[in-house]
């Protein structure tokens, strides 16, 4: 009896059998072409999403957390098994769609530069911390708001910082970065924290007052709001436009002659056309913002079971989640000796917040009547402060270590205890008779 193989039909099955496997894995048909290169578009097609699908699901090992995407959003729409599960696993769902979010940004970046690179990775990585607090402040959570900004800012200076100067210092005895760029950004740095002293310590003062000391600060955030975006406005002309040769690293690199970094970055070529990795954007924030609700709504359920502070939740949770994206592109690239990149996205990312996001969330506030101001507790702004004043001093000199990397992870898991042990209860200091209230 013939086999299989040798039926009329056998060699048709087959045909298909691998026709269909080649068509799941972006490969070759009998003719050598790929085939989503293929001339039949109901071939093209579904291989050209399944093949990009492929190139983003391999981009990273964190993507296997995916799993929690699909989860997270049944769990979310069914409020089952409950508000904690629904928080844990949108929680761990957020972090695969940051590093996505990440991977699409290089890739629309990568033939821009690394200035240009380092902006647009800072910017899109900040979509995650952006979302959620657009939904959060939409839900009158002022609190998760401004402690997830404040949060953004001291995990990306010295958490994501830490970790580069410390991945980098592994490897090299010592590593350099443009002081040029670094120095206008700790300086703009010093400008955001002290648009945020400057209303506690006016609240401290009209305690004493007959003012209404709310309406006084919301009037001073709404116009320190106003100039702050301006100032961020007039540091992306600065940057891209006036300045532009400053913090152009490739050219300074060619004309000191490092044809070796030149010709490395010349190989690195995008796996995604700029318009796939829009799109790719366009969905991911899309499904962000689809956890991020679920997540937000179930905040209030976790700190009632898990007996842990919104503070904690929005200084430190939150961020580390949000962060992913940059934390990752930014490791990844000082270890392979990148540091005006990994500066740009790291320290990029905190003044981006302080100078844009932050405000954005108070003139958005204004808009739709949410009180939310730069009124910041005294214990946060001056953590804030101190932290600035830190990394100002380790990155003044233009070079890092592995030292200075753990001196910036030693200070993050500080400021992460104490806001462990700090309640959402604690208040501010108002100051009455040299007495606290």
């Amino acid at each position: 009896m013939p086999s299989s193989g040798g039926r009329p039909n056998g060699g048709r099955v087959s045909s298909i059998a691998q026709e269909t496997t080649a068509l799941l894995t972006g490969g070759q048909n009998q003719n050598g072409h790929h085939y989503y290169e293929d001339e039949r578009a109901w071939v093209r097609w579904p291989a050209h999403v399944m093949h990009i699908v492929w190139i983003m699901l391999a981009s990273n090992y964190i993507n296997v957390l995916l799993v929690f995407v699909p989860l997270g959003i049944v769990f979310g729409a069914l409020g089952w098994p409950n508000d904690t599960v629904v928080f844990i696993v949108n929680f761990f769902a957020i972090i695969p769609l940051a590093a996505l979010l990440s991977f699409a940004t290089e890739e629309l970046s990568a033939k821009l530069g690394q200035t240009i690179g380092g902006l647009l990775n800072a910017t899109f990585g900040n979509a995650v911390e952006l979302i959620v607090s657009i939904v959060a402040l939409k839900n009158g959570e002022i609190r998760i708001v401004q402690s997830s900004m404040l949060g953004s800012i001291l995990s990306n200076i010295l958490l994501v910082l830490g970790c580069c100067f410390l991945a980098g210092g592994m490897v090299r005895q010592e590593q350099t970065f443009n002081t040029t760029v670094a120095s206008t950004m700790s300086s703009l740095m010093a400008v955001s924290s002290a648009s945020l002293i400057i209303p506690a310590t006016l609240y401290a003062a009209l305690s004493k007052s007959k003012a209404k000391s709310d309406d006084n600060i919301l009037i001073l955030s709404h116009g320190t709001a106003i100039i702050l975006l301006l100032l961020y406005v007039l540091y992306l002309y600065f940057q891209l436009k006036s300045h532009a040769s400053l913090f152009d690293a490739e050219a300074q690199s060619a004309e000191n002659g490092d044809a070796e970094g030149e010709e490395e970055e010349d190989k690195e070529e995008p796996m995604l056309s700029p318009v796939t990795a829009g799109v790719a954007l366009l969905v991911i924030t899309i499904i962000v913002a689809v956890c991020a609700e679920y997540l937000v709504d179930s905040i209030d359920s976790i700190v009632k079971t898990a007996h842990i502070s919104k503070t904690f939740i929005g200084l430190v949770l939150l961020p580390i989640v949000g962060n992913a994206a940059e934390h990752v592109t930014a490791v990844i690239v000082a270890y392979k000796n990148k540091m005006d990149l990994a500066i740009n996205v790291a320290i990029g990312s905190s003044m981006q917040i302080a100078l844009f996001v932050t405000p954005f969330m108070v003139i958005l506030g204004w808009i739709i009547n949410q009180p939310m101001t730069l009124h910041f507790q005294t214990f946060e702004t001056v953590v804030f402060f101190l932290s600035v004043l830190v990394v100002n001093y380790l990155i003044q000199d233009g070079k890092s270590n592995y030292l200075e990397g753990a001196m910036c992870l030693g200070t993050y898991i500080i400021i992460a205890l104490a806001f462990y042990v700090y309640p959402d209860d604690a208040g501010d200091i108002t100051l009455v008779g040299g007495l606290r209230a």
